[in-house]
């Protein structure tokens, strides 16, 4: 298949899930409205952080789905939908977490109750209440929700539990590795490389990378062996896409990711780029404009050029390429299907290709 082939069947795909996704908030505001307005509110401001998007793990789902033979695409765009559900959820209460107000520049969901609370004449601490308390609870109904969908999406007991399970893993993982980023934003000391690359893998590639595929696989009927090779696909591609997220934090282009380069250095955010600066002798120039809140864009630009020539981007890309190509070689095992290596190979190649 080419790529205008291959991105056909990704926008069909994707216009299934926004179809579930759709039904879903326009039956969940219709069940709101006896409550009042403000809770139909609070669904349309959770419906506008579900919005958008590449779907990606809806696409996981579809994926290993379709190539292993299955055809109800129904049922697929529930699994999908449930899967994205849960990344709203997770995103929204990351935010939280954070005390974060704005995503990809424009308010969150505790931002757009921050202002009209702020807008309304309470004082700042108080407007911060309000907005967080908001996400909190707009991500409670996300995530049981996603469970929901699950439910919904008529297939048959034994597969839809299965389908719960990996679900639970997906969040059980994901909670982990928000602790572990909690704690490790009170250390000190820098985390070693491992250590951020264990907890980018349980809060981000299991829930976007191993559960969707071994979802997609467990939907179609396949083998305990392909689902098994799936979810150390995922485990693999999904670390080289947390790599490659992290360099585009500090080396993208705005107008391409949508995100700032400038926030994750004045977050002072653990990542494998800067944990392996801290072993050069150039990290006692960059160490005291890590974290600082106030980093101007010219302060930025000298840790972009400190952590080029330390060779810290460097071995930040050729991590990545590394775990992409262990994801590779476990497509070139005798037991996986041409046609899941074929649907499969594009995306650990648009991993890589996200730094190029």
């Amino acid at each position: 298949m080419d790529g205008s082939g291959l991105l056909g069947v990704n926008e069909v795909r994707q216009a299934q899930v926004d179809g579930v996704l759709d039904r879903f908030f326009s039956l969940a505001k219709n069940r709101a409205a006896a409550f009042g307005p403000e809770y139909v509110r609070l669904w349309e401001e959770l419906q506008a952080s579900a919005a958008g998007g590449k779907r990606f793990r809806p696409r996981m789902v579809f994926s290993a789905y379709q190539s292993l033979g299955g055809t109800d695409l129904e049922a697929a765009a529930y699994i999908g939908a449930a899967f994205e559900l849960l990344h709203t959820a997770l995103i929204v209460h990351d935010d939280v977490i954070d005390h974060d107000f704005v995503r990809r520049g424009i308010p969150n969901v505790s931002g757009v109750y921050r202002d009209q609370a702020l807008a309304n004449g309470a004082t700042e601490k108080a407007a911060e209440h309000r907005g967080i308390s908001a996400a909190v609870i707009a991500g409670d109904l996300a995530l049981f929700n996603a469970y929901r969908l699950i439910d919904r999406s008529g297939v048959a007991d034994i597969t839809r539990d299965r389908l719960v399970e990996v679900m639970d893993d997906a969040l059980f993982a994901s909670a982990a590795g928000e602790l572990i980023d909690v704690d490790f934003s009170h250390l000190t000391d820098m985390p070693r490389v491992d250590d951020i690359l264990t907890m980018e893998r349980l809060k981000t590639a299991v829930y976007s990378f191993e559960c969707p595929l071994q979802a997609g696989a467990i939907l179609a009927g396949a083998p305990e062996q392909i689902i098994a090779t799936l979810a150390d696909f995922g485990r693999e591609i999904g670390v080289a896409y947390q790599i490659v997220d992290d360099l585009l934090g500090v080396f993208g282009q705005e107008s391409e990711t949508g995100k700032t380069t400038i926030g994750d250095l004045r977050e002072g955010k653990r990542t494998v780029l800067i944990s392996y600066a801290t072993t050069t002798q150039e990290w006692a120039e960059i160490e005291p404009l890590i974290g600082k809140r106030d980093l101007t864009e010219s302060e930025a630009d000298r840790v972009r050029e400190l952590l080029i020539d330390t060779g810290a981007r460097a071995f930040a890309e050729g991590l990545a390429r590394y775990y992409a190509n262990r994801a590779l070689s476990r497509l070139a095992e005798a037991h996986v299907p041409a046609t899941l290596r074929d649907e499969l190979i594009p995306i650990a190649d648009a991993v890589l290709g996200r730094v190029k």
